[in-house]
């Protein structure tokens, strides 16, 4: 991936300095959550802010540190790719009649305070709609490559990507509108619409990735399959597979590695906002 010439963004913010604090869980129940999800690629929102309305996520210690700027490498790598999903999705709005409101990223290390409550590390990136931020410790992207074998500048771009497309969906009021309609449905229904939000914030970074290769020429040869391979490695089929030899396709929450693939390859082949309303999809 060609990042090196690109432009920073300035919505990073480096908490990696910070010590978040212990924190004080309702019971051992979010433990076993948070142990189920670690190798997911994000946070259904719809999860976190169920966590703040039953109380079961609570404040840590005070965070003590310095915030800063990235300055490392991986720090300016993220900060260019943000900038990129902003040079993106700015003018997608304009077409849309709205304002892209840029998100702020969070580098954080081992835990972190958000307005969505406090998290570990062990979550895996996530983006937290009550402050329109997105948040990753950047120990993830080693397991990307070194236990779910994703290996890639690209991969770890389109993880980031990927967060974005959740803003997006913010934004846009789909997040509100999912949070809504899994109010009293079943948890298999409510599993079922957590599966086509993620799969739209997939062709949402997909856009992502046409507009970054059709206007900025930022793709290498082997970035689209370093990222197609990042989409199927995280698949709830081959993760489930991976941590117990069962799948069971109703607890699934963020689809199968083929529709990954193939709904971050839909928003990368059309760069349309309008394909990826897997929402309405009759097959995903």
């Amino acid at each position: 991936m060609r990042w090196r010439d690109g432009r920073r963004s300035s919505n990073v913010e480096d908490r990696r300095g910070i010590s978040a604090g212990r924190a004080v869980k309702g019971g051992g129940i979010g433990v076993v959550v948070m142990a189920l999800i670690a190798l997911a690629l994000g946070v259904d929102p719809s999860f976190l802010l169920q966590q703040i309305d039953s109380g079961s996520v609570q404040s840590g210690a005070p965070q003590q540190g310095t915030v800063g700027v990235p300055a490392d490498e991986m720090g300016e790598f993220v900060s260019v790719v943000l900038a990129d999903t902003e040079d993106t999705w700015h003018p997608l709005f304009q077409q849309m009649g709205q304002r892209y409101q840029e998100p702020r990223l969070v580098l954080f290390r081992d835990a972190v305070q958000s307005a969505c409550g406090f998290q570990q590390s062990a979550v895996g990136p996530f983006y937290c709609p009550a402050d329109k931020q997105v948040y990753l410790d950047l120990t993830f992207f080693r397991d990307l490559d070194q236990s779910l074998g994703a290996p890639g500048d690209f991969a770890q771009a389109y993880v980031i990507a990927h967060e974005v497309g959740h803003h997006v969906q913010t934004l846009l009021g789909i997040s509100t509108d999912v949070h809504q309609q899994k109010r009293g449905v079943s948890k298999t229904e409510a599993n079922a619409l957590s599966v086509r939000q993620e799969l739209q914030a997939d062709c949402f970074a997909g856009i992502w990735a046409h507009y970054a290769d059709r206007h900025r020429q930022v793709l290498e040869i082997g970035d689209m399959e370093e990222a197609l391979n990042a989409a199927s490695a995280i698949g709830d089929d081959r993760l489930q597979n991976r941590s117990s030899g069962q799948i069971v396709p109703e607890s699934f929450t963020h689809g199968t590695s083929e529709q990954r693939m193939r709904w971050f390859k839909r928003g990368f082949d059309t760069g349309k906002v309008v394909e990826c309303d897997t929402f309405r999809a009759k097959t995903l």
